[in-house]
């Protein structure tokens, strides 16, 4: 299967929605580039929750450039309120699975992005400190 997400460079639009915590779902809407360099790929997103006031979350990672035929893309970031996160994406069929957890080790969460069609991702991941949900998200993200 080819994955386009992450490995083509492109704009992605995203809406679905955000739990936080075990509280209540709320609409979600967001965007997220991917670029392409020659040492490094970049990821750079909003997602807006449509709360009253509206919440937004932005999302800066860098990947290091994957080698031909490499297992898993290797990622990090750095969050205002978790620190550096330090994760990995990796292919399994239809689905890209992605680990993670904050160098501290207080936080960690698993993202799942299945490919419904070339221009087409669902998504659903899950953030937690320690066994307690923070918050979790379902979304469809379309180029």
């Amino acid at each position: 299967m080819h994955h386009t997400f992450l490995y083509e460079p492109g704009v992605w639009t995203l809406s679905g929605m955000f739990w936080s915590g075990d509280g209540p779902g709320i609409a979600v809407e967001g965007r997220t580039e991917i670029s392409h360099g020659k040492d490094c790929w970049m990821l750079a997103g909003r997602m807006r929750v449509l709360a009253s006031p509206p919440a937004e979350f932005v999302s800066i990672y860098t990947f290091e450039a994957p080698q031909p035929d490499a297992p898993v893309l290797r990622w990090s970031s750095e969050n205002p309120t978790l620190g550096k996160l330090h994760g990995v994406f990796a292919v399994v069929g239809p689905s890209m699975l992605s680990l993670y957890r904050s160098e501290q080790g207080d936080y960690q969460g698993t993202e799942q992005l299945r490919q419904i069609a070339p221009d087409q991702y669902e998504g659903t991941g899950v953030l937690l400190m320690g066994d307690r949900r923070l918050s979790s998200w379902h979304v469809t993200l379309a180029r």
